[in-house]
C-alpha cells in the first residue's frame, strides 16, 4: 500500500497489526489475534474520520494517487471486443491517449480516454497522460468515425494537463484542443465523460464537452492544478491548498455549480483501496447514462450538449 502524506498515523496503526501477524506466522503459539483485531478496528475508524471530509487539497492527493484505476484498467474491465486505434493519419500516435473500437454491454461504443501508466516505465511511454496535438487529432478521428457509422462515445478523463513542451507548441497543441473540444460540440452521438482521477485545464475539457459528464467521488477538475494557481497568484507553489480551495475543483462543488451532473461514489479509502469496486461503480453509471441518451436524435444531442455548456455559470441566477 503506497499511502498519501495525511495517511502516515494510518500506516502506522495497519504496520504494527501487520508486524503482530509476522510474529504470529514465524512463532505459531503466539496469539495475537486479539490484539491485531483491536487494531484493525481502530484503523478502520481512523480511516473514516480521514475520508469524512477531505479538504479539496487532500482530495488532489488522492486523485493523483500511483494505485487508482486508470484508463486501461477501465477498458480491460468493463469493455470486450476492445480494438485499439492509433495515430492522427498526419505526425504520429500519442500513446498518453487510448482509444478504439469496443462494446460496452454487448453495445458497439468507441472509447477514448488519457493513461498514466503504473510503472517509471509505462509512465514515461504515456507521458504521465499529457497529451501532445496527435493525441487530441486522433481523438478527432475516432470521434468522426464513431459519428459516421452512429457509435456513442465514451470517454475517461484523467490528466494533469496537456503536454506543454516546446515540440508540442510547435505542432499546435492550442489548436488541436481547441479543434477536439469543437469536434465534441458537432458529433450526433451520445457523448459520456467520466473524470477518473485528475481533470487538468483544456485537455481535460477537449475529451469532457460531453452530454453527461460523471466524477468520481474523490477525482478532481480544474482549469489550473494548484500548484500551478498558486505560482501564477502568490508566486508561491506551497500556497496549492489556498488554491485548492479557490478553484472549487472537487466533484462536490463541481456537481453544485452545474459543470457535471454526477457523482460516483468511491468506496471508504479511495479508488485505489478497492479498485474493482471502483471500475463496477464507474460501470454501473456509463450504463444509466447510455440509457438516457439512447433515445434522443443526432439534432438533440447535439443541441443539448451546447445549451449544457452555454448555461454554466447561470445556474442559480435567475432564483
Amino acid at each position: 500500500m503506497n499511502y498519501l502524506e495525511f495517511e502516515k498515523p494510518l500506516a502506522e496503526i495497519e504496520g504494527k497489526a501487520e508486524e503482530l501477524r509476522a510474529m504470529a506466522r514465524a512463532n505459531k503459539e503466539m496469539d495475537i489475534e486479539k490484539e491485531a483485531a483491536a487494531l484493525d478496528r481502530k484503523a478502520e475508524q481512523m480511516l473514516k474520520d480521514l475520508y469524512k471530509d477531505l479538504t479539496p487539497w487532500r482530495k488532489c492527493q488522492v486523485a493523483r494517487h500511483p494505485d487508482r484505476p486508470h484508463c486501461k484498467d477501465y477498458i480491460e474491465a468493463l469493455f470486450t471486443e476492445f480494438t485499439p486505434l492509433a495515430g492522427d493519419r498526419n505526425f504520429a500516435d500519442d500513446h498518453a491517449v487510448m482509444g478504439g473500437l469496443a462494446r460496452f454491454d454487448d453495445q458497439p461504443v468507441m472509447v477514448i480516454g488519457h493513461e498514466k501508466g503504473n510503472d517509471t516505465k509505462t509512465r514515461i511511454e504515456r507521458n504521465f497522460g499529457m497529451a501532445r496535438p496527435e493525441g487530441y487529432r486522433k481523438a478527432i478521428r475516432l470521434m468522426d468515425l464513431a459519428h459516421r457509422f452512429r457509435l456513442p462515445v465514451i470517454t475517461l478523463v484523467d490528466t494533469p494537463g496537456a503536454y506543454p513542451g516546446k515540440g508540442a507548441e510547435e505542432r499546435g497543441q492550442s489548436e488541436a484542443i481547441a479543434r477536439s473540444t469543437q469536434k465534441c460540440l458537432e458529433i450526433g452521438v451520445p457523448l459520456i465523460s467520466v473524470i477518473i482521477g485528475e481533470g487538468g485545464s483544456g485537455g481535460a475539457v477537449a475529451f469532457a464537452t460531453a452530454n453527461r459528464v460523471a466524477m468520481l467521488e474523490h477525482s478532481v477538475y480544474s482549469v489550473i492544478s494548484p500548484e500551478g494557481c498558486a505560482s501564477i497568484l502568490w508566486k508561491d507553489a506551497e500556497k496549492m491548498r489556498e488554491a485548492a480551495e479557490a478553484l472549487r475543483l472537487t466533484a462536490q462543488d463541481l456537481h453544485k455549480l452545474g459543470v457535471i451532473d454526477r457523482i460516483i461514489k468511491e468506496p471508504l479509502g479511495g479508488a485505489h483501496r478497492a479498485r474493482q469496486e471502483t471500475i463496477a461503480s464507474v460501470g454501473r453509471a456509463i450504463e444509466v447514462m447510455l440509457k438516457e441518451l439512447s433515445s434522443k436524435k443526432p439534432e438533440a444531442l447535439i443541441r443539448d450538449r451546447r445549451q449544457k455548456f452555454l448555461d454554466m455559470g447561470t445556474k442559480g441566477l435567475a432564483a
